[in-house]
């Protein structure tokens, strides 16, 4: 059984300028570090920023695409040192382009994850990953997926019968682009994001930590609302719209385990029931 661990979902503003984002993302760790956090995560695109437009993104106008190795990256591991950091980033390898997340401490990169689900704009500029899996840090098994990727909740399931404990979700989540509310708690992208983040959390007994930028990016206005949400679907801490910092202390093996005490959703669930129905894993 490990301690308890005190978790940090970041939500912050992220634009096209490297450097700078180096500066905010060092900023945000030195104030997670502050109060004590074992794992960050951090927004997805957090360097570089993400898409101005979703619907005819342009060619001229792409979030700067770094390698798997990149020295932003190497950068990144130093900052982190003793805590575990989730960072998502354009990835550029292989001749294409991919919205990619890492996970890192000082030791080095422990995961790595490229964005699987994707709406269609995105699509026109990033290649799909292929692959979903979990693995060891030193906080726990951890699972990585990006925004849109919560909207399948057979992404998140595959995950946890990976055995991850803690599901990181890096967002650059924004309001509705055809059906803008006035004010961003109206918004029905908004609500969806929220309740993504529960039910996940809540139908796979997991802890959930969700990132998500804030701020705009051409047409798109982020929305915040990073939150630690616990096994039973609980939001345990959150930033609302705001830029700053959701922390959550969890003693994840505790809570899971009572979760799971009566009802263990991944025991009792019927694959061969589900086989030819979808693609729900078995």
């Amino acid at each position: 059984m490990m301690a308890p661990l005190r978790i940090a979902a970041a939500s912050a503003h992220f634009g096209r300028d490297l450097p700078r984002s180096l500066e905010r993302i060092s900023m945000i760790i030195d104030a997670a570090r502050k109060v004590g956090t074992g794992l960050l995560v951090l927004p997805d695109a957090a360097l570089g920023g993400y898409l101005a437009d979703l619907r005819s993104p342009d060619p001229d106008a792409l979030p700067p695409a770094i390698g798997p190795d990149a020295r932003e990256i190497r950068r990144i591991v130093a900052m982190a040192a003793e805590m575990v950091v989730c960072v998502g980033y354009t990835e550029k390898s292989g001749g294409r382009r991919w919205n990619s997340a890492i996970c890192v401490n000082g030791d080095g990169v422990l995961g790595r994850y490229r964005k699987v689900h994707q709406p269609p704009g995105e699509a026109l500029v990033y290649g799909a990953g292929d692959s979903l899996a979990a693995f060891d840090t030193p906080v726990g098994r951890i699972g990585m997926l990006i925004d849109y990727d919560k909207t399948f909740p057979e992404a998140a399931r595959t995950l946890a019968l990976d055995d991850a404990r803690i599901i990181a979700c890096l967002c650059a989540w924004p309001a509705s682009v055809t059906q803008r509310a006035a004010r961003l708690t109206q918004d029905r992208q908004s609500r969806l994001f929220d309740l993504y983040d529960c039910a996940r959390a809540a139908e796979n007994q997991v802890v959930w930590v969700s990132a998500n930028q804030t701020g705009t990016m051409g047409g798109l206005r982020f929305l915040g609302q990073s939150k630690v949400v616990g096994p039973g679907g609980d939001v345990l801490a959150r930033t609302w719209a705001k830029a700053g910092l959701a922390v959550a202390e969890v003693d994840v093996d505790a809570v899971i385990e009572r979760a799971r005490l009566v009802l263990h959703h991944l025991e009792e669930r019927r694959p061969e029931l589900y086989a030819g129905k979808g693609d729900l894993p078995a």
